[in-house]
């Protein structure tokens, strides 16, 4: 198991402590990438410092996010947890953190989990190949689907907004934990950053960009 993270901050500074994935011992070991922005840290380090106790060595929004999350975890006071576990302490997550994420996590001796913010602001993709032992599967997030597809997998599919998929050491669960009437992919994914023959939400970024262009040359 894995978790990596390519690229460049876009809230706090480039120096190498900031460098993700970032980590926490305690609870159970948690190691967490995340993609996005999150519009109200100021209110969420205000927590972790004087409610939860939590001390932050960084001014990444992104390490803020595994805090909270750890602390969601650490609530419930169990010696090992399981899936509902995870999925209350991101349902918490969701009601406490606003802005942009897309998030890939390791629990030590668990497994890997993926979730997005409730209105899909970043992207996030999932997918499957048989394992080179070929016994089971290898499972995959990443931020875009050519990822996946230069590395030979297969079903990919998009991770829903307010949708969280774990993958643990036997099985796949997977739930969809808010709905939000609006969904609100940021254009610059299909604009920027993606690569052309990427895939999200189901549009392909080329054709995206060719429409783009004839309604801009209509204009």
């Amino acid at each position: 198991m894995g978790v990596a993270h390519v690229r460049y901050p876009t809230a706090g500074t480039p120096a190498d402590s900031e460098a993700q994935p970032f980590y926490v011992n305690s609870p159970y070991g948690i190691a967490m990438a995340h993609n996005g922005n999150l519009t109200n840290d100021s209110e969420l380090r205000h927590f972790l410092d004087y409610e939860a106790h939590r001390h932050i060595n960084t001014d990444s929004d992104s390490e803020l996010l595994l805090n909270i999350f750890a602390n969601n975890l650490q609530k419930t006071g169990k010696f090992r947890i399981n899936e509902q576990d995870i999925f209350s302490a991101v349902e918490g997550l969701y009601s406490e953190c606003r802005g942009a994420y897309a998030v890939t996590a390791m629990l030590a001796g668990f497994g890997l989990i993926g979730f997005r913010d409730p209105h899909g602001i970043r992207p996030l993709v999932f997918g499957r190949r048989k394992s080179l032992s070929g016994k089971g599967f290898d499972y995959m997030f990443a931020s875009e689907s050519v990822v996946l597809d230069a590395l030979d997998f297969t079903d990919i599919e998009d991770v829903q907004p307010g949708e969280v998929i774990i993958v643990s050491k036997s099985a796949v669960t997977r739930r969809r934990l808010v709905v939000e009437e609006t969904i609100a992919p940021c254009i610059f994914e299909y604009v920027y950053f993606a690569r052309p023959d990427s895939t999200i939400d189901g549009i392909p970024v080329y054709n995206a960009r060719l429409d783009m262009g004839v309604k801009l040359a209509r204009k």
